[in-house]
């Protein structure tokens, strides 16, 4: 596959091409400073600089070299939070220095799947797997006991905060097909976001509070696979005003974790092309 690293304007309506590769790079996540994306490939994170011409630089990350595509950035700028497989064998999510370094254990109840930063930095949103139940939890960024929202009412993936830190967006297959829903980070009932003929992936709120981004999938596809033909689309918070922005090649890697600038006026993403 063809990695096509790109960002799209949502003002302007106007996309550009930051970077292209042969290699498989995945989940941007555009640094608070407005400098870098972070991205993953092939286990390993790396940074790619906003502002120049160049390739992506690899980030120290110690013992922890099968990272995936569920890592952030604090809002700060001076942690990253990954999911790592190395240690053992299941998906655990550390934190480290964003400049590189030793990665320190944060779950201890795993696999667990990093998938949001809160604004005030002092908790994780992601999804765990326990006992074959996908459900969405947080948790101190130093660690401690996870606080469970969701309880197995289908599977439940890709959570990630509001730019106020009340709410926690995420998808959920709860009433069959894959859609968004939003529950209080606090914990509480889930309110439905979306009622489409897609299957919703991945919703990301700005960090102005007015708009979510996520990826819409065929109905009929089950789970967040890759190389399929996919949309990007845009909503209010409340789940008002849905439209699609473009159409692409992607899906799995396109954007599985938070990916606005800190503007909010533009987002990061994927597009995959086959190679001949």
């Amino acid at each position: 596959m063809r990695s096509s690293i790109e960002i799209f304007n949502i003002r302007t309506r106007e996309n550009r091409v930051l970077w292209q590769t042969e290699q498989l790079f995945e989940a941007p996540n555009w640094s608070p400073d407005g400098r870098y994306l972070m991205l993953n490939c092939d286990g390993r994170m790396y940074r790619l600089a906003l502002e120049e011409a160049t390739v992506p630089q690899p980030v120290d990350t110690g013992f922890a070299i099968r990272c995936n595509n569920d890592h952030g950035i604090s809002p700060d700028g001076t942690l990253i939070a990954i999911s790592d497989k190395c240690e053992f064998d299941k998906s655990a999510i550390y934190v480290l220095p964003a400049v590189g370094g030793e990665p320190k254990l944060v779950t201890k109840n795993l696999p667990s799947y990093w998938h949001g930063w809160s604004p005030d930095g002092t908790r994780f949103t992601y999804c765990g797997i326990r006992d074959q139940v996908f459900d969405i939890y947080s948790i101190p960024v130093d660690g401690g006991e996870e606080r469970r929202l969701t309880f197995g009412e289908g599977r439940n993936d890709g959570p990630d905060f509001s730019a106020d830190g009340e709410w926690i967006y995420f998808n959920s297959s709860r009433t069959g097909r894959m859609q968004i829903w939003r529950v209080p980070a606090e914990g509480g009932a889930a309110e439905r976001i979306t009622d489409s003929e897609y299957g919703d992936w991945f919703p990301h709120p700005s960090p102005k509070g007015d708009k979510v981004v996520f990826v819409s999938y065929d109905g009929e596809v089950f789970d967040h696979p890759r190389d399929l033909d996919v949309r990007v689309r845009l909503m209010d918070m409340d789940g008002g005003n849905v439209e699609t922005l473009f159409e692409l090649f992607g899906g799995q890697g396109t954007m599985n974790s938070p990916n606005w600038a800190p503007s909010g006026d533009e987002f990061a993403y994927v597009r995959y092309f086959p190679l001949p």
